[in-house]
């Protein structure tokens, strides 16, 4: 891959080196609040080659991908998502305070599968039109009162991380799917013909 690859910690880069051909740089978690060094070699490839974020799909590894978008502000970004799947690392003697496997705790097979429904797979990257805020809007995920839970229910439908804002969906589909698919995702969610 061209791009860079953003993981949290080392153990997430020794798995995915399985998977990939990439720079990988590790936040070494939270690490990149308080890191300037990672977050200047963040931005460099960010404007560079572009990058790819993976994180945890926990809560802890949303807030990292906030921070990682906020430090490369207009950079090519790719997000690749980690579907949810509870249990337990084996080198930990405890699984993750919200019982998810991060990362280093997905099976080869499952990595591949996430880069390939994020459209890299080792050839030209398919173009997508992204979905827009005003979309979120018109299909009920954003400024409705319900919107939320609606936006939870779409997340564990597609086996995306269950808290997402309405921005971080936005982006997960944009990249997953594309507009149109998305809102014909959605009418099938609904039971709406088409």
């Amino acid at each position: 891959m061209k791009q860079a690859v953003v993981v949290e910690g080392k153990y997430d880069k020794i798995t995915l080196s399985e998977v990939i051909d990439a720079v990988i740089i590790t936040t070494d978690g939270f690490g990149i609040y308080s890191d300037p060094e990672t977050v200047k070699l963040i931005q460099m490839y960010a404007h560079s080659v572009g990058l790819v974020i993976l994180t945890d799909s926990d809560t802890a590894g949303q807030q990292i991908r906030g921070k990682i978008k906020s430090i490369v502000g207009d950079a090519e970004i790719i997000n690749v998502y980690c579907p949810v799947i509870f249990g337990k690392e084996r080198r930990k003697l405890h699984p993750s305070k919200e019982g998810k496997l991060g990362v280093e705790g997905m099976s080869i097979s499952v990595l591949r599968e996430a880069f390939i429904k994020a459209g890299l797979t080792g050839e030209d990257r398919p173009v997508r039109e992204p979905v827009t805020k005003q979309d979120m809007i018109q299909l009920g995920l954003n400024g409705s009162s319900n919107s939320s839970q609606f936006r939870e229910q779409v997340s564990l439908s597609l086996g995306l991380p269950q808290k997402l804002s309405s921005n971080a969906l936005r982006d997960a589909v944009s990249t997953l799917m594309g507009r149109e698919a998305f809102f014909e995702y959605i009418r099938k969610l609904k039971g709406e013909e088409k």
